[in-house]
């Protein structure tokens, strides 16, 4: 975050709490930080042009057998489905008036009301990568006033669709989304169709899932602790030990709703591992201009007008990164 005071606001009377102001903006930005939860679901990246560009290349097939003194067999690969990805632009203000410094306020109120701008950012961003998530049965999405943002993947699907098909057709259409409520049994069942999601050459990729996702709902809540939170039920008769008893990381993400026309506490979500999601850019998150905070006294008004501003995007580029539980939908084991 960067923060830049005028040398109008501070050669004014402004210029006692301006400081305080911005060191209040500069604490709340750190702990939103701290609690955040788009770094440990998205692939973070930074960039500083106008939008990126995300590709791969499939796989080089399997070591042949050549016999003695036999030639190598010339590797068949090829560039995959590519994403392109844009920052959209985010703005919000907030003023002190005149006569609130004049009552010697505006530095009591230059924190509270930069506090909230500094909750908006974050918030926002929050509600941004969450929404995303939640309208993944389509390829665009709503958010405030803007409609049709792209959230399609690089082959052109929903990030959670039945028929994700391989760039060469060497593979057929696979799944990610799965027609399955939170359980003990269907918690195996998605984590072994991931494990066995195949390249666009149809290689197994041993992808290895450690996460799963639900938003603040008490009715999944539960379900997931009693499945994941203890080995064994004291006082009933559920006595064997549990396969999946300390195997998942569990991202309660209070930001995250259901997705459209679903029944709430009902949808959840596997993912990878973050360091395969890293390597191959699965769901990507690009950082374009952080926040970035300005302060200024109005030429009309004397007000001190405080502008923040940032520059962000995100969007799924590869799907095999993130797998949902949707009941009422997708595919049925």
């Amino acid at each position: 975050m960067i923060i830049s005071i005028s040398n109008g606001v501070m050669d004014s009377a402004y210029g006692k709490s301006a400081e305080p102001i911005k060191m209040f903006i500069e604490s709340k930005n750190e702990a939103w930080e701290e609690k955040s939860m788009i770094p440990k679901i998205f692939s973070m990246e930074t960039s500083s042009n106008f939008a990126e560009k995300f590709t791969y290349e499939t796989t080089i097939g399997n070591f042949e057998i050549v016999g003695e003194n036999g030639n190598y067999p010339e590797a068949d690969y090829q560039e995959g489905y590519d994403k392109v990805i844009y920052p959209q632009e985010f703005k919000r203000k907030f003023s002190i008036s005149q006569t609130l410094m004049e009552d010697g306020k505006a530095g009591s109120v230059g924190k509270k009301e930069g506090g909230k701008l500094v909750d908006a950012w974050h918030r926002t961003r929050e509600l941004f990568g969450s929404t995303l998530l939640t309208n993944g049965i389509a390829t665009t999405m709503t958010f405030g006033k803007k409609t049709g943002l792209d959230i399609a993947c690089a082959d052109g699907k929903a990030l959670f669709a039945t028929d994700h098909p391989s760039v060469n057709g060497k593979t057929s259409a696979q799944s990610n989304l799965y027609n399955l409520e939170f359980s003990y049994e269907n918690l195996t069942i998605m984590e072994t169709a991931m494990q066995n999601v195949k390249d666009d050459d149809g290689n197994k990729l041993n992808l290895q899932p450690d996460t799963i996702i639900i938003p603040n709902d008490p009715r999944i809540k539960a379900k997931v602790f009693e499945v994941l939170g203890a080995d064994y039920k004291p006082g009933t008769g559920d006595n064997d030990s549990s396969y999946n008893y300390g195997r998942w990381n569990i991202i309660v993400w209070t930001f995250l709703g259901s997705p459209s026309g679903m029944t709430a506490g009902k949808s959840w979500f596997m993912i990878q591992d973050s360091e395969w999601n890293e390597n191959y850019a699965g769901l990507v998150w690009i950082d374009r201009i952080d926040l970035t905070i300005k302060s200024e006294i109005d030429a009309d008004t004397d007000a001190n007008i405080w502008r923040g501003r940032g520059r962000y995007g995100a969007a799924p580029n590869d799907w095999r990164c993130m797998f949902a539980g949707i009941p009422g939908l997708g595919t049925t084991v």
